[in-house]
């Protein structure tokens, strides 16, 4: 579950400049450590520690020699990542170079199952606002926190 808290910022330029808007904020970055990881594994494999952890120092020596060469590079059920480079709209067909190339970007496009896992994560937003309309009577639909993608 990711949960948010109700935040405001007052907004410096566009339509709404001047004015106070509101926007869910995520209480908490969760994350997992290298450590937690390779703990897990650990469980659930019969690889030690240092087996598991060379493996993913490997893994990521790999990916990164792969995307400097310019190839993808595809991790199962994970997904795969690839370097992305666009190129700036020029008018004359003589001036395309190297200079006229963005920032290479890595981008990482995720499997089926990893989409479908963000596309089900339990998301909460804690506004105590809501929840006082909702106490005080107010229809069901615009109380509580939570929502479900």
């Amino acid at each position: 579950m990711i949960e948010f808290e109700v935040r405001s910022k007052k907004m410096t330029i566009g339509k709404n400049k001047g004015n106070t808007v509101y926007y869910a904020y995520p209480k908490a970055k969760q994350n997992l450590t290298n450590k937690m990881v390779i703990d897990r594994i650990v469980r659930e494999t019969s690889l030690s520690a240092g087996d598991v952890s060379n493996a993913l120092i490997s893994l990521g020596a790999i990916v990164r020699d792969a995307l400097l060469m310019g190839t993808s590079v595809d991790l199962a059920d994970l997904g795969s990542f690839r370097v992305v480079v666009s190129s700036k709209m020029i008018e004359k067909e003589i001036d395309v170079c190297a200079e006229t190339l963005k920032k290479p970007r890595i981008v990482f496009t995720p499997k089926a199952q990893m989409r479908e896992a963000a596309k089900n994560v339990e998301l909460n937003v804690f506004n105590p606002k809501r929840r006082k309309k909702k106490e005080s009577g107010k229809p069901s639909g615009e109380g509580g926190g939570s929502q479900h993608p």
